[in-house]
């Protein structure tokens, strides 16, 4: 977006979000005066996207909290989500045959690691499950809050099938190390390799899907430009969005990597960083 002499952006035509750690304050919450704000976002007609590292099935606590019923980019940009009509309405996957070779290739490096498969269906059907193996920590929980269990299976199930994300799991390492090690052991492959947690957990995608992907394919469809999308984001798994977007914004306490390459720091999820940007607009 254009920036004035007075160092003042222009309006945005588009808001995009991230949700954890960024639109959510640390309870996991939407507050009031964030709800505020996003109204009159909505009020302006400006479209208000979620994307997120969430599946589909996730999203729709967030959206009610948040008085939305548009559009969201999930899984890191895999699948983009119409929230109103409940409706997946794109899906990029990871082939099974590739599954099988990063997990093969990382557990002769990594032999603790555990892994799991997001998988997602086009259409109003009901979502293939989330499968993990045995011992494979879920950080998350359960925040559907909808009876949302994953199907515990054997590891050949779990890669016996394309998914839009899978998740390499080892409870004795961060986040950042595990994705330093992964990212030299699979050079030879086109995969996208991220985090959005430092609890020892790597989210691998397709080439070139990343949150950047799907909130494009949202934007073309609305004929947004990028440069006209202002973009909010906390941790590395943001950093292709804020890059893409015409102005992207860090939470304070974001990853060092975001932070680089932020075109702006607002306050932290836990004093409203969101509202705080943009109430300068709306």
């Amino acid at each position: 977006m254009a920036t004035r002499e007075d160092g003042v952006v222009d309006k945005p035509r588009l808001v995009a979000s991230d949700v954890d750690g960024t639109l959510l304050d640390p309870a996991e919450r939407i507050t009031d005066r964030t709800r505020r704000v996003i109204a009159r976002v909505l009020a302006d007609d400006v479209p208000f996207v979620l994307v997120s590292g969430r599946p589909p099935r996730w999203i729709p606590r967030v959206a009610r909290a948040a008085g939305l019923s548009g559009y969201a980019v999930c899984a890191n940009g895999a699948a983009v989500y119409d929230i109103g009509a409940d409706e997946v309405l794109t899906v990029e996957e990871v082939p099974a045959m590739t599954l099988h070779d990063v997990v093969h290739a990382v557990s002769s490096v990594l032999p603790e690691v555990r892994i799991a498969a997001e998988r997602t269906s086009v259409g109003r059907e009901q979502y293939r499950p989330f499968a993990i193996e045995a011992g494979f920590h879920n950080p998350w929980g359960n925040p559907s809050g909808e009876g949302d269990q994953p199907d515990i299976a054997p590891r050949a199930e779990v890669v016996g099938h394309p998914a839009t994300k899978l998740l390499l799991r080892h409870r004795g390492m961060t986040s950042q190390q595990m994705s330093t090690v992964v990212t030299d052991l699979l050079d030879s492959h086109d995969l996208e390799i991220t985090y959005s947690s430092n609890s020892g957990l790597i989210e691998i995608s397709a080439a070139g899907v990343t949150k950047a992907s799907g909130l494009a394919w949202v934007c073309e469809h609305l004929d947004v430009p990028a440069d006209k999308v202002v973009a909010f984001g906390d941790m590395p798994n943001d950093v292709p969005m804020l890059s893409w977007s015409g102005h992207g914004v860090a939470m304070a306490d974001a990853h060092p990597d975001l932070l680089a390459v932020a075109d702006e720091v607002t306050a932290p999820n836990s004093e409203d960083g969101v509202a705080q940007v943009l109430e300068r607009w709306f």
